[in-house]
């Protein structure tokens, strides 16, 4: 039986309501990552720490996202009860993270839990929007995605307050999205209804080839994101690059644009075209960044590569969400991203790493793997 289409005011009053819940819950993200200097001079902590303090959080996630899909917790449970618990548990384990300096072994396990609080967050949120959205879900999952790089965003603004208001603030405003969910958020008309415990369905999504191709893609996409976004502050400090409002503009104001400009050409011209497109843009801004390091030519560059390395994103929920099975769309949506941050979680620490052997400027460029086997897997999708 075909549903009827949801009134566009309420499916749009949802997607705002869907945005406002990412931007609080995923400022959460980056709150430990952006106030790095502060915690090297206060807590004396090492090069290797802050790699992992920042690798923590994707861990966490990818971990979060692997109990979830086996569970098929985002297909059984209320989404907006689960975005608001987790929501509510990353604002707490960041909320007390400031006071635990004297406790050092605490540190990377509360990064740990606050990412795999955000697991209950973001691909569930995507699985909301889709049952609200069956058409033009390229814009309204674009929408969601560029709300989520506001969000992770917001720690990277030079604002003059001490570090621990950076953190405190995350935790206010992750507490205020949950509340949001839980009193706001509700679940469309295209959704499913809750199917039994199927935890071989992840055997199943592999075995499936274009899901399959689909999530090859959005991991190529993954190598690169967020190692870019997680170490850009370090890139520019490294390479005498432009620093104040850059690294919120590249990845705040400039994903969030490639988000809604994504989103919109793919429900126009295909998934697989937009993403492939954004992924050889960004490949190549990644290999250009070498050559124009120094220059007054890396800014535009790095505004380019803002918008390409994001704007495929949504075009993997959206391939992905139209070819599983609909009652396991949201433990699709989340085992994929499990991967994929497991992957980028990788990335984060080989990066840096990669920076001590060889220099920044030479170690940026190998980003550009990611997105290049991606958009082999998406021309293979096309075809």
């Amino acid at each position: 039986m075909i549903s009827a289409p949801a009134r566009p005011t309420t499916a749009t009053r949802q997607l705002v309501l869907l945005a406002v819940v990412q931007v609080c819950g995923m400022s959460v993200w980056f709150s430990a990552s952006a106030v790095v200097p502060a915690l090297r001079a206060e807590w004396g902590l090492s090069r290797e720490d802050t790699i992992l303090l920042t690798a923590a959080v994707q861990v966490g996630f990818a971990c979060g996202a692997v109990v979830s899909a086996a569970l098929n917790l985002a297909d059984r449970i209320r989404p907006q009860l689960l975005i608001a618990a987790g929501a509510g548990l990353a604002a707490v384990v960041t909320a007390v993270l400031p006071w635990c300096a004297h406790v050092r072994g605490l540190v990377v396990p509360l990064r740990f839990a606050a990412g795999f609080a955000l697991a209950g967050v973001y691909p569930v949120g995507m699985k909301v929007v889709v049952s609200w959205f069956p058409r033009k879900r390229g814009i309204a999952l674009g929408t969601l995605l560029a709300a989520l790089t506001v969000g992770s965003a917001l720690p990277h603004l030079p604002v003059p307050v001490d570090w621990r208001a950076v953190l405190v603030g995350a935790a206010v405003l992750a507490t205020a999205g949950a509340g949001v969910s839980a009193l706001f958020v509700r679940e469309g008309p295209d959704a499913a209804p809750s199917p039994p415990w199927q935890p071989r369905y992840l055997v199943r999504m592999a075995a499936d080839r274009p899901q399959r191709l689909v999530c090859l893609g959005y991991f190529g996409h993954m190598w690169e994101l967020y190692a870019l976004w997680a170490w850009l502050p370090a890139y520019l400090a490294a390479t005498g690059g432009p620093r104040g409002l850059t690294a919120f503009a590249v990845i705040g104001i400039c994903g969030a644009a490639g988000c809604l400009l994504g989103g919109a050409l793919s429900d126009r011209c295909g998934r697989a075209v937009v993403a492939m497109a954004a992924m050889l843009v960004s490949a190549g801004c990644a290999v250009l960044s070498c050559a124009v390091s120094g220059t007054v030519l890396l800014l535009p560059v790095l505004l380019v590569w803002g918008v390409a390395v994001i704007a495929d994103s949504g075009q993997f929920s959206a391939a992905l969400a139209e070819t599983a099975d609909p009652r396991y769309v949201g433990t699709a949506l989340t085992a994929m991203t499990a991967v994929g941050f497991l992957l980028s979680a990788a990335t984060i620490q080989l990066l840096p790493l990669l920076a001590d052997a060889v220099g920044w400027r030479a170690a940026v460029p190998a980003l550009a793997a990611g997105p290049a086997l991606g958009a082999a897997a998406m021309r293979r999708l096309r075809r």
